[in-house]
């Protein structure tokens, strides 16, 4: 990368909520390659859907898996 490249990712990261993640990693003429995806992280109400949802699955399985069990 590009030394002004580095520097707008690192001014994007720095701001709250970014994160780089790896997205592929290979060789290439003999050298690591590496791709980067720059993602922003879930919000609050994002975080309580998804853990919502979660226990509701979690609900399903342990009533199906008790009538399985009769």
């Amino acid at each position: 990368m590009h030394r002004s490249e580095i520097r707008k990712l690192a001014g994007l990261v720095s701001r709250q909520g970014y994160a780089l993640v790896p997205l592929k990693l290979y060789l290439k003429d003999g050298r690591m390659k590496l791709e980067l995806g720059l993602c922003k992280g879930k919000q609050l109400h994002d975080k309580r859907d998804a853990a919502a949802d979660r226990d509701a699955k979690r609900d399903i399985e342990r009533a199906f898996s008790r009538r399985r069990d009769d």
